[in-house]
């Protein structure tokens, strides 16, 4: 079959441009086994990463058609079955199926689809990605684990650091002081490890402001684009579990919003906005500042007829409640 491949190239500080190439593949020629042919055969100046072509490396990571990948892994018969499932598929005048390759994002480009990972590498750096047992008698062998204190690594352990996740976080875009998904995936494996001894220090730099996981927007972009099933966002949410755990309501307002939210939500079913605003926000009416904050907000709200004056509890908030409950105890024995 053949198939047109888009491939946006561009120079270091330069704008990216659109270069075609029509290679005849099978369906089962992987990306990185397109991206070989047009280097080997059409044109050498091509320029991209690769290594292992097993998912190990995580060297050949890029955009195909949009989404963050390992050209190592997909294939040109799932690429065009996946488009056709979206309806995303394009074609060319020819009718010819087309498959557009682009550099990482959130990283800026060397050349081509080689882009510059600094801030990747030096923001898993910040979490400090290091088994630490300072303050700990060493033995005279090794630090032993149960195979149940070791399974509990397995997930975040499988990640390669392709940046497919960083590539895709939202949150970093908006927030280069955002550590990104990958880091706090690797600071979950820190904090999960049972040799650690920094612990407690590592929450408290994970709870720092945005650049921790109160940064991470829950967009689930690195969850569906993570080419190893690590999950990140599943990782961030332990973390600020281990965090809230520890804290009060009064520490900080990130702290507040989730701790008042599950309250309300216990109480009513879902959540009275009327209270949401004053207990996170204005802290309960300790915060004048905040407080002072959403008066704007509050008075358009009333003006345009959107503000709630009553709040009606839901039909289902026994249940609802129940099942926050047995959840909340079913963690408490998990982590017991």
């Amino acid at each position: 079959m053949e198939v047109l491949f888009k491939v946006i190239r561009q120079q270091k500080n330069s704008s990216p441009v659109v270069q075609t190439y029509l290679l005849q593949v099978e369906p089962g020629n992987t990306i990185l086994d397109c991206l070989n042919r047009i280097k080997w055969e059409q044109d050498g100046t091509l320029a991209f990463r690769k290594n292992c072509r097993n998912t190990i490396c995580g060297s050949c990571a890029m955009r195909i058609n949009g989404r963050s990948a390992l050209a190592c892994k997909e294939n040109v018969g799932s690429e065009i079955a996946r488009l056709q499932q979206l309806a995303l598929l394009k074609n060319s005048a020819n009718n010819i199926p087309e498959i557009t390759i682009a550099p990482l994002g959130n990283m800026p480009v060397i050349k081509d689809l080689v882009v510059d990972m600094s801030n990747f590498w030096n923001n898993l750096e910040a979490i400090a990605p290091y088994v630490s047992s300072a303050a700990r008698q060493v033995p005279e062998r090794e630090f032993l684990q149960t195979p149940q204190q070791r399974s509990r690594l397995d997930q975040t352990g499988n990640c390669i650091m392709c940046g497919a996740c960083f590539s895709e976080c939202n949150a970093f875009e908006v927030n280069p002081d955002f550590v990104g998904p990958h880091a706090l995936a690797k600071a979950y494996r820190m904090v999960e490890d049972s040799r650690d001894s920094e612990t407690e220090t590592r929450l408290e730099k994970y709870n720092e402001g945005t650049k921790g996981v109160w940064g991470c927007t829950r967009c689930l972009y690195c969850n569906s684009v993570c080419p190893m099933d690590v999950a990140p966002l599943d990782q961030i949410t332990k973390i600020k579990q281990e965090i809230l755990d520890r804290k009060q309501k009064s520490d900080s307002r990130s702290i507040r919003h989730r701790k008042v939210l599950i309250e309300l939500v216990k109480e009513g079913g879902w959540i009275d906005e009327r209270q949401f605003g004053l207990q996170v926000v204005g802290n309960y009416f300790k915060d004048l500042r905040g407080l002072l904050g959403i008066v704007p907000l509050g008075l358009r709200m009333v003006a345009r007829g959107k503000f709630p004056l009553s709040f009606e509890p839901s039909e289902g908030a026994g249940q609802v409640r129940s099942l926050i409950e047995a959840v909340q105890k079913e963690e408490v024995g998990i982590r017991d």
